[in-house]
C-alpha cells in the first residue's frame, strides 16, 4: 500500500437502495472531482469545503452517468485526514460501479479493505483502539456493543491505556535518575515508590481484564446450542425465541437434519441460537452427519440448552445426553407441560446438580419463553450492564496484551522484592510499556496493522 496514492471505493452495501456513495481520498481527490462533475447551477462553479453540491457525473466522452450530490472535505478535517470527496448517487449497482470506474480511470486506485480507516490511523487522526472500534460499531448487532464501540471511538479506553503507559515511563525515568546519581542515596525511597506505583498499575490492569469476559460476550454474543432427543421441541424453542417460523416443526422424528443458526437480542446482548439435529442412534446417513455436527457445536458452545419431554419419564437416551453435559454450562427446558407431566425433576437434579437451572415450558401454548430469556441473561450477567460510563475490554487482542503487560509488571515487582538491580527491573518495565503501546498503536508492527485492517469491509 502506498499512502501517496489516491484511493476510491464504494462505501455503501451492494444491492438496490435510494442512495449509494463512492468515496475518494488522497491528494488527487479534488482534481478527479473537477474532471467528472458538472455543476447544475451556473452561479456556483467552485467546490466549497463541507458543502453539498448538486450536479451530474459524466464520463470521458461527456455522457451523463448519474445525477448526484457531491461533498468535498478538505484535509486534515476529514475522516482520513486527507482530501476526501464523496459522491452520493442513486443506490444501484450500475451507477455506483460506473462512477467508481470513471474515478479509477482518472487516476485513483481501488482501495484495499479498511484502507480509509487505516489512513486515518497512519495520519494520526485516530489510534488503533479507535480504529478497531469503528469496525465493531459497523458490525454491532446490539445497542450495548454499539455504545461500547462509541465509547472506544471517543478515546475513553485509549486515554486510560495511555495514562498507565505514561506512568510506567515516569517510573523508568526515576530509575534512570537513581542509577545515574547513586551518591544521592535515594535508592531505598525510590524502590518503595516504584513498588507502590507498579502495584497501582497492576490493579488498574486487573480491573480492565475483569471486564473482558463480559466484553467478549457483548462483542461476540453468547453461543447457545439447543440439543435433545428427536421430537422434544428443539425447533419449536428456536422459533419461539426468534419469534418467527425459522425451523420446520413436525411430529416426525429427525425432521431437523442440519444445524440452523439465528441471532436474537436479549437485553442488549446478542445470542447466537443454534438448533441441532436430535441426538439418537440412526441408520440415515444424512441424519448421522447432522448429529455429528450437533456434537461439534456442543464442544464450542457457551451455553447448552437441553430440551426434555416432560410428558415422558426420563429415558436412557436422556441420561446419556445429561451425562455428556456434566461440567458444562447447561439450561434444562422441560417442554410439553400442557400434557400430563411424568418426568420427575429430582431425576434431573440427581444427574446435573441442584444448581442447574430448569425452566418449564409449553412451546405450543407459548408459555415459559420469557423465563428462558431471563435465565439465559442471568447465567452470564449479574444485573444490568451500564456501558455509558464504564471502561470495558471487548477485544480479545487487547485482553491478551493486558495479560502480557501484567506478567511483565509482576516480574518487575518480584525483582524488587528479591533486590535485583533497578536497571534489570527496568527491562521488564520497558516490555510492559511496549505491550501497552501495541494496544493503541504506538509500538505496533506493520504486519499487525495489515492484519487488523484486512478484516475491515471495503470502503471503510
Amino acid at each position: 500500500m502506498f499512502i501517496e496514492d489516491t484511493i476510491a471505493a464504494i462505501a455503501t452495501p451492494p444491492g438496490e437502495g435510494g442512495i449509494g456513495i463512492v468515496r475518494i481520498s488522497g491528494s488527487k481527490a479534488l482534481d478527479i472531482a473537477r474532471e467528472i462533475f458538472i455543476f447544475v447551477s451556473k452561479k456556483n462553479k467552485n467546490f466549497k469545503d463541507r458543502y453539498m453540491h448538486y450536479g451530474k457525473v459524466v464520463d470521458s466522452e461527456g455522457s451523463i452517468i448519474d445525477e448526484v450530490l457531491l461533498v468535498y472535505m478538505k484535509g486534515p478535517r476529514s475522516y482520513t485526514a486527507e482530501d476526501v470527496v464523496e459522491i452520493h448517487c442513486h443506490g444501484g449497482i450500475i451507477p455506483l460501479t460506473s462512477i467508481l470506474k470513471e474515478v479509477i480511470n482518472r487516476g485513483a486506485r481501488l482501495a484495499e479493505p479498511g484502507e480509509f480507516t487505516k489512513r486515518a490511523f497512519l495520519n494520526g487522526r485516530i489510534d488503533l483502539v479507535q480504529a478497531e472500534a469503528v469496525m465493531d460499531l459497523i458490525c454491532a448487532k446490539t445497542e450495548k456493543l454499539a455504545k461500547a464501540s462509541l465509547n472506544q471511538m471517543e478515546g475513553s479506553l485509549s486515554a486510560h491505556i495511555k495514562r498507565m503507559r505514561e506512568q510506567l515511563i515516569d517510573i523508568m525515568a526515576h530509575i534512570e535518575v537513581t542509577i545515574d546519581y547513586p551518591e544521592e542515596d535515594i535508592d531505598e525511597i525510590t524502590t518503595q515508590s516504584i513498588r507502590e506505583n507498579i502495584s497501582s498499575i497492576v490493579e488498574n490492569i486487573n480491573h480492565l481484564i475483569s471486564t473482558a469476559e463480559h466484553g467478549k460476550l457483548i462483542r461476540q454474543g453468547i453461543k447457545a446450542v439447543i440439543i435433545g432427543k428427536t421430537n422434544v421441541g428443539k425447533s419449536s424453542l428456536l422459533n419461539a425465541l426468534v419469534k418467527e417460523e425459522r425451523a420446520i416443526v413436525t411430529d416426525i422424528p429427525g425432521t431437523t437434519r442440519d444445524v440452523i443458526e439465528e441471532f436474537i437480542n436479549i437485553r442488549g446482548v446478542a445470542v447466537r441460537i443454534i438448533d441441532t439435529a436430535g441426538i439418537r442412534e440412526t441408520l440415515d446417513q444424512v441424519e448421522r452427519i447432522g448429529i455429528e455436527r450437533s456434537k461439534q457445536n456442543i464442544e464450542n458452545a457457551d451455553l447448552i440448552i437441553t430440551v426434555l419431554d416432560a410428558s415422558t419419564p426420563l429415558e436412557d437416551e436422556d441420561r446419556e445426553i445429561l451425562d455428556y453435559l456434566k461440567g458444562r454450562k447447561v439450561l434444562i427446558i422441560l417442554n410439553k407441560i400442557d400434557k400430563p407431566v411424568l418426568l420427575d425433576r429430582r431425576d434431573i437434579e440427581e444427574y446435573m446438580g441442584s444448581e442447574t437451572p430448569i425452566v418449564e415450558t409449553s412451546l405450543t401454548l407459548g408459555k415459559g419463553i420469557d423465563k428462558v430469556e431471563d435465565i439465559i441473561y442471568k447465567m452470564f450477567f449479574r444485573g444490568e450492564i451500564e456501558i455509558s460510563d464504564h471502561l470495558m475490554i471487548t477485544n480479545i487482542r487487547h485482553q491478551e496484551i493486558l495479560n502480557n503487560a501484567k506478567k511483565y509488571l509482576i516480574d518487575a515487582l518480584g525483582g524488587l522484592d528479591n533486590q535485583i538491580p533497578l536497571d534489570i527491573v527496568s527491562i521488564d518495565l520497558r516490555a510492559a510499556v511496549d505491550s501497552l503501546g501495541s494496544i493503541t498503536g504506538e509500538t505496533v508492527t506493520e504486519d499487525l496493522i495489515d492484519k487488523i485492517f484486512s478484516e475491515f469491509c471495503l470502503g471503510k
